[in-house]
This record gives structure tokens, C-alpha cells and sequence, in this order.
């Protein structure tokens, strides 16, 4: 079970931490990693539904590079399935924050199609207000108060963007009910849709195909199964997948690493403890707490 902020967990090395309550902003989630390890850090990065935004502020750096050489060094803002990329660094403290699609571009500043399979720097939407959040953060004496700064970041820099249509919304949703389960057809045909229109409005407001947020949603649940102790055969089977076969290839198109190489390694099982309550009881979580009016807070 995730910690809540103010506790933590050690898994395989990392240091866990989450807010125990629900943010200001729709569609946004935060956790917090700090690596406890006693050596460089590794690990491919696991795709997921949505838009990713990392404050590093560790003495160590952090680096996110792709198959072509492409890096990232320290804090970054990555599109949907930006394709099999691998974390390094050492002695890394970050606030990691994932956003809905369909909150993004108010979020941001940008549409999600504008980030598709791209990693950026944070300098680049937010200019120097991304480097005074790092500064803040590192500040900051506890996770719940980095939690907090964080939220009132995104708050603050959320604009009004236009909103996405109903029916991507809609398509969006029976995506993630459904596990990636769902036809296009089906999808297009439930919103009253042609194909071709549901296709051309989801692209340009969630930043994928609907057919590819399809496979990403599916992976990801095969993904979060296989991390849990499922076997392969087991996941292929439970996600749909026409055999291990076809599980092999999707697992290295989205991280570069088999299945048995991923669920093999114990530093990722920290991604399934960081988010496993962000799918249920958002809403019953209470807002978050006026720093304003809090007490300092021994370092977390």
C-alpha cells in the first residue's frame, strides 16, 4: 500500500511517499522517490496513461535518455508513450506528477499531441518559476510540505484551455474502464461518431490515436500485473493479448526490455506502490492543507 506523506516505505532501495489527500486540480497525482540505493541507477522507464511531470531536486543527477541517444538531464515534462527510454542517475529525489490527458493542456500550457513520444524541459513551459519550484522543493521540510508546494504550483500555473470535447472524454473513459479492451469501432460508435472523426478529434486532444491509447492503457495494466507476481502466460492471457508473443513485443516496443526482464527487477515494483490508490477513492480524500497555517515539520 502507498505511504502517506509524512511516512514512508523503502522498496528495493527507493524511498515511497504520497499525499493523503486529494490535490486542487482534477486528473493530477503526486508522488515522491528518493533513492536509498548504493550504487547508479538503471531502470527503464514503465509508460502510463498520462502526461508526466518530474521535479528532481536530489544531490544526484537525473537522467532520461532514449534508444537514439536523446537526454533529458534533470527535471522534465514527458508526452504519452514517448517510446523505450531508461532512467540513470544517483542518489535521486524527485516529485513525480502524472496528469490526465484530458486536464493537460490547462495544466501545461500545451496540448498533449504537442509532447507525444517527446520528453521537455519544465524551463521550457514555466521559464523560471520551474527553477524556483526545484528551489522550493529542496526547501521544503517534509514530503507532505513538498506535496503541498507542488499542488499550489500546478494550481497557480493552471490556465483555462479549451475543454476537450464530451465524447473524447467519453472514449477516453471506456478506454480506461475497459483496460484497452475496447474496439475503435465500438468507441466511435458509442460517442455517434464516424471512425474517422473520433480518430481525428481524439489525436488532437489526448495526444494519441484512440487505437494506440488503447494498447498503452492495455500494457500498462499487463504491466502493473506482471510487477504484482503474475506470470506471463498468466497477464497475456488475463489482458487480451493474442499470446506471450505478442505480450514480448509490445513490453519491448514500450520499454525496450522483455517481460521477464521487467518483472524481474526489484527497484520497479516503487512504481506499483507510488500509484496504487490513484485509481480509487480520489474522491473521497480530503483537500489538501493550507501551508499557510501549518507548523514546520521535521525533515522528511
Amino acid at each position: 500500500m502507498r505511504s502517506a506523506a509524512g511516512e514512508r516505505e523503502a522498496v528495493a532501495g527507493w524511498e515511497v511517499a504520497g499525499p493523503s489527500w486529494r490535490g486542487r486540480t482534477a486528473g493530477v497525482s503526486l508522488a515522491g522517490f528518493r533513492d536509498r540505493g548504493t550504487g547508479p541507477v538503471d531502470l527503464p522507464v514503465i509508460p502510463h496513461p498520462a502526461l508526466t511531470f518530474v521535479v528532481e531536486f536530489g544531490d544526484g543527477p537525473l537522467v532520461v535518455g532514449d534508444a537514439a541517444g536523446r537526454e533529458q538531464r534533470g527535471s522534465l515534462v514527458a508526452g504519452l508513450a514517448p517510446g523505450a527510454m531508461r532512467m540513470r542517475g544517483e542518489n535521486i529525489t524527485c516529485v513525480e506528477v502524472r496528469l490526465s490527458p484530458l486536464v493537460a493542456h490547462a495544466v501545461l500550457g500545451v496540448r498533449p499531441a504537442e509532447l507525444e513520444r517527446t520528453v521537455a524541459a519544465p524551463d521550457d513551459l514555466w521559464g523560471r518559476n520551474a527553477a524556483r519550484l526545484r528551489q522550493q522543493l529542496g526547501e521544503a521540510p517534509s514530503w507532505e510540505d513538498r506535496f503541498t508546494v507542488t499542488d499550489a504550483f500546478l494550481s497557480r500555473h493552471s490556465g483555462t484551455g479549451p475543454p476537450v470535447d464530451p465524447e473524447v472524454v467519453r472514449a477516453w473513459s471506456r478506454i480506461l474502464v475497459s483496460r484497452g479492451r475496447v474496439r475503435v469501432d465500438e468507441l466511435a460508435a458509442e460517442v455517434g461518431w464516424s471512425r474517422r472523426r473520433l480518430w481525428s478529434r481524439f489525436r488532437s486532444q489526448i495526444g494519441l490515436s484512440p487505437k494506440r491509447a488503447a494498447t498503452l492503457v492495455r500494457f500498462r495494466h499487463a504491466a502493473q500485473r506482471l510487477l504484482a507476481g503474475g506470470s506471463a502466460a498468466d497477464v497475456a492471457t488475463e489482458c487480451g493479448y493474442a499470446d506471450q508473443s505478442h505480450l514480448h513485443r509490445e513490453f519491448v516496443a514500450f520499454t525496450g526490455v522483455t517481460p521477464s526482464t521487467l518483472a524481474g527487477d526489484p527497484s520497479l515494483t516503487a512504481d506499483n506502490i507510488a500509484w496504487a490508490e490513484h485509481d480509487v477513492d480520489e474522491t473521497r480524500r480530503p483537500p489538501p492543507p493550507d501551508s499557510s497555517h501549518r507548523s514546520p515539520r521535521k525533515q522528511g
